[in-house]
């Protein structure tokens, strides 16, 4: 049974209309698909697109941490620093 909504689910849209790439959009992080056929979906389908972009948005997050805590580690191992002085 359709669960009645009351409230209409806004487009997670932020006008930053760039594919990434793997696809998805830069801004709010839907497929192609999801974007093309938002008005076509009901909001239950609608909720669960937003409930995706927002665990594609972590997992970006996610990964970028990851490579910067990387570059941290490689800069601090890096016998090249002492060389050039840099007491960050």
């Amino acid at each position: 049974m359709e669960q009645l909504d009351f409230f209409n689910v806004p487009s997670p849209c932020i006008g930053v209309c760039q594919a990434n790439n793997k696809g998805y959009c830069k801004g709010c992080f839907r497929s192609r698909e999801e974007r093309f056929h938002w008005n076509d979906f009901n909001g239950e389908q609608r909720r669960n697109v937003v409930r995706l972009c927002k665990q594609r948005y972590q997992r970006i997050l996610r990964a970028k941490q990851a490579h910067e805590e990387a570059q941290r580690d490689v800069a601090a191992e890096s016998p090249q620093q002492s060389l050039f002085g840099d007491d960050d």
